[in-house]
């Protein structure tokens, strides 16, 4: 029983984290996890962590299903956000 519960926990956690990447000075694309249930929670986390407390614009922001690439058979939507952080 104990497995199938840190099994459970595991598979929660990895629904939950957001990727990022330096485009340019104070600019970053955070790509979400692919998770129908998520919606904007996991983006806003990373994006208040990258900028720290100083706040942050959301330049543009896209929701598609298919992964990054659009290229795997994931069902799920992932949202793309690019932010710039204030200075």
């Amino acid at each position: 029983m104990r497995p199938l519960v840190v099994l459970a926990l595991l598979l929660l956690a990895a629904c939950t984290e957001s990727s990022a990447t330096r485009i340019a000075e104070n600019t970053f694309q955070i790509e979400g996890p692919p998770c129908a249930s998520c919606g904007d929670g996991p983006n806003e986390r990373l994006a208040s962590r990258i900028c720290q407390g100083k706040g942050y614009y959301v330049l543009n922001s896209e929701s598609h299903r298919g992964g990054p690439d659009r290229a795997t058979d994931e069902i799920n939507p992932m949202t793309v956000w690019t932010i710039r952080c204030i200075k």
